[in-house]
């Protein structure tokens, strides 16, 4: 399976999961907010902040209808208004980066315009994220290629033959640094269309290192989804799940933001390695609590043992009990108390 690195970072099996907190459009179009969320990220540990460069005009054509999820939300505007009103200024892109950067976070931003592509490239960014709903735009997708950065690559909602469409396009151009992450698309799904166990299939069919991207409110799925086998994790945050705009609502908040990600390197120190081992914290109870070869009665020098002069039990620093019939039919080098732990040297 094939590894690669995001700056510092290293993406693929047996490396941390790398954890992209996904600000998005949740600045709401405020220098101060898009910094504070850069600043929660940090705070939580994350290893990158992400957000998105689109603009109305080649994102979403005016006659849009508004989606399900959308209704009631953007108050009798078009969905083509509401994305103009929540767009990302590009000129903080600069300033957001190089903060980003000071905060010790990898800046990332989902390009979905060739515009978006020529400034993010000119920021010198590390990785691209594309989104799921332009997993069908081979030439947009072969454009990013040949950056011949990273790419991660959003899956939600594309049947196996698509993302093979994806994954050849890309390949044409670069055929390593890429990942495929899962996606649940709905604003928030519930948890019975996740189907969580589809990265493993990802992951067998194209052999490159899967992840997840989280729509749900949950801070525990992403640790499932590490569990499973995800090396890479991307949540949605909000400084506030009550501000104005469409993805607040199922945003985590920071202390949710904090709490998954703690759930998420708790679950690999958990996960531990394939070696089935005795760990030392265990070592003491080892001792303490397997059972030994112990005298059953007092057993006088040069006693042939016998199986009645036995009992096991505990401690468990003795003979161990496999070793059984090899003492039965040994005689005592000395006299053995009962209830004395029986060791190599007694006989």
């Amino acid at each position: 399976m094939e590894s690669f690195s995001i700056g510092n970072k290293k993406i693929g099996d047996n490396n941390p999961v790398f954890i992209i907190a996904e600000a998005g459009s949740n600045h709401n179009k405020d220098l101060k907010i898009a910094k504070r969320l850069i600043e929660v990220a940090a705070e939580a540990e994350a290893d990158a902040v992400k957000f998105q460069t689109y603009s109305a005009e080649t994102l979403y054509s005016k006659k849009t209808v508004t989606p399900d999820y959308l209704d009631g939300m953007i108050k009798q505007k078009s969905v083509w208004q509401l994305i103009k009103d929540i767009e990302l200024p590009r000129e903080w892109q600069a300033e957001l980066a190089d903060y980003s950067r000071s905060h010790g976070l990898i800046f990332l931003s989902t390009p979905f315009d060739y515009r978006a592509i020529k400034e993010l490239e000119d920021l010198n960014i590390k990785a691209y994220k594309i989104a799921s709903f332009e997993i069908g735009d081979l030439l947009f997708l072969k454009e990013i290629a040949k950056t011949k950065k990273p790419i991660i690559l959003s899956t939600g909602m594309a049947s196996l033959g698509e993302i093979e469409d994806a994954l050849n396009a890309i390949r044409d151009i670069k055929d390593t640094g890429i990942a495929l992450l899962h996606c649940g698309i709905n604003y928030p799904p519930p948890f019975k269309d996740l189907n969580l166990k589809a990265m493993q299939t990802l992951k067998q069919a194209f052999q490159v290192p899967v992840g997840y991207s989280d729509h749900t409110m949950s801070t525990y799925i992403p640790a499932i989804c590490v569990a499973l086998g995800a090396c890479i994790i991307e949540k949605h945050y909000t400084l506030n799940r009550n501000l104005e705009g469409p993805d607040h609502k199922f945003a985590l908040e920071p202390k949710g933001l904090k709490e998954m990600i703690k759930n998420i390197r708790d679950t690999e120190l958990a996960l531990g390695s394939p070696i089935k081992f005795m760990p030392k914290s265990e070592e003491n109870l080892f001792k303490l609590a397997r059972r030994s070869i112990i005298a059953k009665r007092n057993i006088p020098k040069d006693k042939i043992i016998e199986k009645d002069d036995i009992i096991m039990k505990r401690p468990g620093y003795g003979i161990p009990p496999k070793f059984i019939d090899i003492i039965l039919g040994r005689k005592a080098k000395k006299d053995i108390e009962e209830d004395e732990i029986i060791t190599w040297d007694l006989i």
